[in-house]
């Protein structure tokens, strides 16, 4: 794993499920995972929440058991919150005080992050806004096409270069963004990315034409393409999927 050179103040990106499975792998078994613990705390916290909302009302008689029984539900999505919220922050706190002992974990730095053009990704950064729009005209409707979108493909890629001018693959899980953060985000930020590297790939091969093939091996050479000295599918890049994006101060 490599080393940063800063301390992490701002969470953008962070994939639970994948840390919490690194975090498994890391204990080998031996240790109580860390959201079975949590979930004992957050039902305690959620089960007192609930109580004291429901004794909060209880003077109004005349209300009956409705008002009560509001409370009690308003005060069992406030407990669900403090669970997911609590969750979350254990696992991150876990995963980042054990990084150090997990193999296989790089630690990314002075990335630089593009869309690839006719990418999943591109057209991902744009589906939102585009979704606003109410253009009867168009056989297109951009919300749903948005929504599908999302259902179909759960990790998209970026191209990312590092300050030696190296290109790689980063790929996210678009629900793990945090903070209201999203794909277009990545581009304007100075980030630090955990990453596991799992895989090659050209980046040609993210365009949507390319995943929608059967057949995605490299393009062969041709004659023309010798004699001009041009290879129409470069070399492959390294895939990285990305665990956690973050600032650091420094």
């Amino acid at each position: 794993m490599s080393e940063t050179g800063g301390k992490l103040v701002k969470v953008v990106y962070f994939d639970e499920e994948s840390a919490s499975d690194l975090l498994d792998i890391v204990a080998g078994g031996k240790e109580t995972t860390a959201d079975e613990q949590t979930r004992e705390r957050a039902a305690d916290v959620q089960a007192k929440v609930e109580a004291k909302a429901a004794a909060k009302f209880s003077w109004l008689p005349f209300l009956g058991g409705s008002v009560e029984a509001g409370a009690a539900a308003s005060a069992s999505a406030v407990g669900r919150s403090i669970f997911n919220k609590t969750l979350s922050n254990t696992i991150l706190t876990d995963y980042l005080s054990k990084l150090e002992n997990m193999s296989g974990v790089d630690v990314l730095e002075g990335m630089t992050l593009t869309a690839s053009k006719q990418s999943a990704a591109y057209m991902k950064m744009f589906t939102p806004y585009l979704a606003m729009l109410k253009v009867a005209e168009l056989p297109v409707d951009f919300a749903a096409l948005d929504s599908a979108m999302e259902s179909a493909k759960g990790y998209y890629e970026l191209i990312g270069t590092d300050p030696s001018n190296r290109k790689l693959i980063l790929r996210f899980n678009i629900r793990a963004f945090r903070n209201n953060y999203g794909l277009a985000d990545l581009g304007r930020m100075r980030l630090v990315f955990h990453g596991v590297q799992v895989g090659e790939a050209t980046e040609s091969s993210l365009t949507m034409w390319a995943e929608m093939q059967e057949d995605q091996q490299t393009t062969p050479l041709t004659g023309l393409d010798i004699l001009d000295a041009t290879d129409p599918d470069p070399v492959n890049l390294v895939v990285y999927d990305v665990l956690l994006a973050g600032v650091c101060n420094g």
